[in-house]
């Protein structure tokens, strides 16, 4: 599977928003220079011109403020559009006054540094190099303004305008290369907080899942104990009625078993506290899992496929993986016990089952809940199973995934990490 793209610092749509009061505020700001140049210190502009452009950004922003009410998402590559949009505001404008001779020439430097901050790594260097363009097209094509000329005579390129362009490629590149590099720092850091947090609050809650099972199965020892005390009493008094005691000889078979589990459950709790996992073939321990899962689900008819590919997967399993996979197994039996498909293959990192069955499918109302919170699928499920099993593939550096399959049912999806074989 392809590694996920970094989250933003924020939403492309909330970013939208604050590009937007950047762009009202600084198209005010240079409205108001412009008076100022033109009515205080005797600016010779083409003032329709100047005045054209800016009320163009002014109706821009408005359209754009107009958009962010519509339900659609922004996305990175409507974003750099509205940066472009800013630039080649930004090269009209200091075409009409001055070019590279207006001192306000390095504020292409606003939307490189927007952009490293907020887009991906493509998508920055567009307009770095957007404005690199438009900052050296204006060193050789704009209207001048003899205030702006600095007492360079003629000179069609002087070496404070050329140390001025130098100086602005440097900045761009630097604040582009290592401000994105900070922002992706600020990114992973929040992606491993925010994986951190979802596991320490999973880890609570299957300590707390099995305190109350410890709990559970500590206080049905008693009640077990007195039924078994009981039924050993009514057999003696039913010692007339063979029927009777063949219906006493079951419910005590049923309250041994109760008990039998019990123990088994608090041996194994125990032994799994000292084991280590164990290296598999992957092919081998599958097989397995399906056919003790077939033992107790005889109504099931399945179909086992393996890859066709070179060399042996190996896993690194215990009896809490079997358990899960046998979860997830139940899962597709109770949606539907006809044709489950089972299928493994893997990669040079991953090992990948998937299981299909041809049930009803997942709510889109609960998927993405599914595995994180105890809902669950069936009309009677507390959704313990799964969510135990997602933490269980989870500890193994592992994961589940459903999909409605397009042809019906659902498509389970487990990947684990490959292991090496043992020596």
């Amino acid at each position: 599977m392809p590694a996920a793209l970094p989250l933003p610092l924020s939403t492309p749509n909330r970013n939208l928003v604050r590009l937007t009061i950047v762009r009202g505020i600084t198209w005010t700001g240079f409205l108001a220079a412009i008076i100022i140049g033109i009515e205080v210190l005797g600016f010779s502009l083409e003032v329709p011109a100047v005045i054209a452009v800016i009320v163009a950004m002014g109706a821009i922003n408005i359209a754009t403020w107009w958009r962010m009410g519509r339900p659609r998402a922004v996305t990175h590559g409507e974003y750099l559009v509205h940066l472009l949009i800013d630039v080649t505001g930004l090269t009209l404008l200091f075409y009409f006054t001055g070019g590279s001779h207006n001192p306000f020439i390095n504020y292409y430097l606003v939307p490189v540094t927007i952009a490293a901050a907020t887009l991906p790594w493509r998508h920055a260097w567009v307009i770095a190099a957007a404005s690199m363009a438009a900052y050296s097209f204006l060193m050789v094509a704009y209207q001048p303004v003899p205030q702006f000329a600095q007492g360079h005579g003629g000179a069609t390129l002087s070496l404070h305008v050329l140390g001025m362009w130098l100086n602005f490629g440097l900045s761009a590149g630097l604040v582009t290369f290592f401000i994105y590099k900070m922002a992706r720092a600020l990114r992973s850091r929040d992606q491993a907080l925010s994986r951190t947090r979802e596991a320490a609050l999973r880890n609570e809650q299957v300590l707390a899942v099995a305190t109350q099972a410890a709990g559970t199965a500590h206080e049905l020892g008693t009640p077990l104990s007195t039924m078994a005390v009981l039924l050993s009493e009514m057999r003696e008094d039913a010692r007339d009625h063979p029927a009777l005691i063949r219906d006493i000889e079951l419910l005590r078979q049923q309250v041994d078993t109760c008990k039998s589990r019990l123990r088994h459950l608090v041996e194994s709790a125990d032994r799994r506290r000292m084991a280590e996992p164990e290296i598999h073939d992957a092919q081998v321990w599958l097989a397995g899992v399906v056919q003790r899962w077939l033992v107790l689900r005889p109504d099931v008819s399945h179909h086992l496929e393996v890859a066709e590919r070179r060399g042996h997967p190996w896993l690194a399993v215990d009896a809490t993986l079997d358990q899960a996979l046998t979860n997830l197994l139940n899962n597709a039996a109770d949606a539907n016990p006809d044709d489950v498909t089972i299928r493994l293959d893997w990669n040079t990192d991953e090992v990948i089952i998937d299981i299909r069955d041809h049930g009803p499918g997942v709510a889109m109302s609960i998927a993405d809940q599914l595995g994180e919170t105890f809902v669950s699928t069936k009309s009677r499920g507390l959704g313990i199973g799964l969510f135990l099993t997602h933490a269980t593939i989870n500890r193994f550096g592992g994961g589940v995934s459903l999909y409605n399959h397009p042809e019906g049912g659902t498509l389970t999806e487990v990947t684990l990490p490959r292991s090496q074989p043992e020596a």
